[in-house]
């Protein structure tokens, strides 16, 4: 067994109240692996029943916050079918979580990582940090990520973004709604935020998150199925096989015109 595979890919501490889960996984840029992903959910349930746990933060390691799907894993032969649908019920898990969940962005953020983020009652990102909806660029679509992110993004700005790929720093990120703030400092911006968090009563922060996530857990009611039923089809296209793979080849597919 490698090191890669006998590593934890998620690190808990907790720390005053405030529960860090780190995603460490540089190999892969803190991809949304099977693994990653279940190990997330084993964190997020342990934390849920810790009564020192008034909130969690997810952090990482690196120089990327995220970068989506494991393209290596969804491109295997023997890759997982049901990926789109366990990225769904781990987004629909962090917006229906009964306390509040923070995410530190120092780093880069791609694709389904956008969702991740999207899906945190709050997200600060520092000036390191870069966004991107890269999944019309290899023949798919951000279809899952588009439940917690739709009702929250600026209609405009995603519509630019969804389709252009485009890169856009930490302050446009705020100004769509994608993150709460853009901070020099994440540290300093987020010690307020989580002292706030902190004096709240487990009730009083739980019916709170309620109302503000509502409509979005009526998106992921609703739309679940079909969306996760849409990504699975558009990666196993022939278009996206070509995208992932001229993404892992580092080259450009071939209906790039220059």
């Amino acid at each position: 067994m490698t090191e890669t595979r006998r590593r934890t890919l998620v690190r808990r501490s907790t720390e005053r109240g405030v529960t860090t889960l780190t995603l460490d996984s540089p190999h892969n840029r803190n991809a949304l692996s099977t693994r990653l992903v279940g190990e997330l959910y084993a964190r997020l349930e342990d934390a849920e029943g810790d009564p020192d746990t008034r909130v969690v933060l997810l952090a990482h390691t690196g120089g990327t916050f995220c970068a989506g799907a494991d393209l290596g894993e969804a491109s295997a032969a023997d890759g997982p079918t049901d990926a789109p649908l366990a990225l769904a019920r781990l987004l629909r898990t962090i917006v229906a979580f009964p306390k509040p969940v923070v995410a530190r962005i120092t780093g880069h953020v791609r694709a389904g990582g956008t969702g991740l983020a999207g899906a945190c009652d709050i997200a600060v990102a520092g000036p390191g940090a870069t966004f991107a909806f890269t999944e019309a660029r290899i023949g798919v679509a951000p279809a899952v990520i588009s439940m917690p992110l739709l009702p929250r993004l600026d209609p405009r700005a995603a519509g630019r973004y969804y389709l252009t790929g485009e890169r856009f720093d930490a302050a446009e990120a705020a100004r769509i709604g994608l993150v709460t703030a853009a901070a020099d400092d994440v540290d300093e911006t987020l010690a307020p935020i989580l002292d706030g968090l902190r004096r709240g009563s487990p009730q009083g922060l739980a019916a709170s998150k309620r109302l503000v996530t509502a409509e979005v857990l009526r998106v992921f009611d609703r739309d679940t199925g079909s969306l996760a039923e849409l990504s699975a089809r558009l990666f196993a296209s022939d278009e996206a096989r070509e995208g992932v793979s001229a993404f892992l080849e580092r080259r450009d597919p071939g209906w790039v015109h220059h």
